[in-house]
């Protein structure tokens, strides 16, 4: 069990405890710095009152730094705030007013209940502006008291003094600058600390959007910008139905063999080259990856608006990943080929679990797409029927041929070739469907 901190420890730290709020360790702050200043007035009162003489002035001052001391022992001993709050705040109010009392009239205290103010200022800065406001208003009755005690009594010459009037205006001149400073200071004082607690804030505020950036982009990594958006905003199950999707396989040939003589971080580092790479390649058509499984790599287009022609973006994006690896390969000394299956039709898309959860498509197809790659030859681009009619007139492919898929039987296929006259595909939302054909006959 910890050990409490010492007397002379809670002193010095204001009595500020680790669990304590921030605008907490600000009022007691505010309170600690509030009974220094006024401990040291009341001490350079004592001294000036006795060295002008008026024996009866110096017991007040002593009097005063007595009980703030006091109530600060108490506080630091039994550590009730809101107790020591109401008393320091008390003894700022009323004691100002007992001391004019006790030396005679306005002229004879130089003014003493000017002290008093600083009890409304307190409330204010630590309890809020509403509850300051019966402070203020007890300030104001009790120096409307004593003014209209002063002005009746004065006419019936009931008002003595024993202080000397040249003492009287020298402490006018000091009460008034002291005050006036003891608020200044303490009005600076609080403000350098609710800005500092406001720097903190905003530091913390800044950390804390970072993270969330950070969040941000770990999930738009996971899930397309929609789906993470409706994700975060409600719990319901997200699945969507889409009439046109082109999906894409791409499978690294003979992959297996190639990584079983190469060390675990080398067969990482050259899947991650290799698929970062197409992660670039997808995104700057407007394309999304779906997931990669292994050595394949699965993306898919027309699940976003991102692309006005989705089925030619993904025929475009086959081409220069092959192309690419090729080359890469060549740079490198590797031989890496692909297998590339592309299929189009409707899909089912949506986020699967609650944890760990990952945004993936499902029917036909995809299960097109995937057959289709596993038939495929290396280096070869091959689509299904409708997607060689989304392209025919835009891409370059071979005869179709005819193959037996697990579960389709015959399909005929189309192996994608090139660009027409090896140029880029314009995309524009006139040609996003340029064709109509109809495929029903073909196996």
């Amino acid at each position: 069990m910890p050990t409490r901190p010492s007397l002379l420890h809670r002193l010095r730290t204001a009595c500020v405890e680790p669990s304590d709020s921030e605008e907490l360790r600000l009022q007691k702050a505010l309170l600690f710095f509030i009974s220094g200043l006024v401990s040291m007035a009341g001490a350079m009162w004592l001294l000036i009152y006795w060295a002008l003489g008026p024996r009866l002035s110096a017991s007040l001052p002593f009097t005063l730094q007595l009980g703030v001391a006091l109530n600060l022992l108490i506080y630091a001993r039994w550590g009730n705030f809101d107790l020591f709050r109401i008393t320091q705040m008390a003894i700022l109010l009323f004691f100002p007013f007992v001391a004019q009392w006790a030396l005679g009239d306005f002229v004879a205290a130089s003014g003493l209940i000017l002290w008093g103010m600083l009890a409304p200022v307190c409330a204010l800065l630590c309890l809020g502006v509403r509850e300051s406001m019966p402070w203020f208003a007890a300030y104001l009755v009790l120096t409307l008291i004593t003014g209209g005690a002063d002005y009746f009594l004065a006419d019936v010459g009931m008002v003595t003094t024993a202080v000397p009037r040249k003492v009287s205006v020298l402490f006018f001149a000091l009460n008034f600058a002291t005050i006036s400073t003891m608020v200044y200071l303490f009005l600076r004082f609080a403000i350098r600390e609710r800005e500092r607690t406001q720097g903190m804030l905003e530091e913390a505020h800044a950390r804390l959007e970072i993270e969330q950036a950070r969040s941000e982009r770990l999930l738009l990594n996971v899930l397309p910008a929609p789906v993470a958006l409706r994700l975060k905003a409600s719990d319901e199950t997200i699945a969507d139905g889409f009439a046109e999707v082109t999906v894409m396989f791409a499978d690294i040939v003979n992959f297996t063999e190639l990584a079983a003589g190469m060390p675990p971080t080398e067969v990482f580092a050259l899947l991650n080259h290799v698929f970062g790479q197409f992660d670039q390649m997808a995104e700057v058509r407007g394309l999304e990856k779906i997931k990669t499984i292994g050595d394949a790599y699965m993306v898919a287009g027309g699940l976003n608006d991102d692309s006005n022609d989705p089925c030619a973006a993904i025929a475009d994006l086959a081409l220069s990943m092959r192309d690419w690896l090729a080359e890469d390969s060549a740079l490198h000394g590797r031989s890496l080929q692909l297998r590339i299956g592309i299929g189009t039709g409707p899909v089912v898309a949506g986020v699967v679990g609650r944890k760990k959860f990952i945004y993936d498509l499902w029917g036909d197809t995809v299960n097109l797409a995937s057959r289709i790659t596993t038939e495929s030859h290396p280096s070869s681009i091959q689509c299904d029927a409708t997607t060689f009619a989304r392209l025919k007139y835009r891409f370059i492919f071979e005869d179709p041929v005819t193959l037996r898929l697990k579960g389709k039987g015959m399909v005929s296929v189309w192996r994608l070739l090139g660009r027409t006259d090896d140029a880029p595909v314009l995309i524009t939302p006139a040609n996003r469907y340029p064709l109509d054909i109809d495929v029903s006959g073909v196996d």
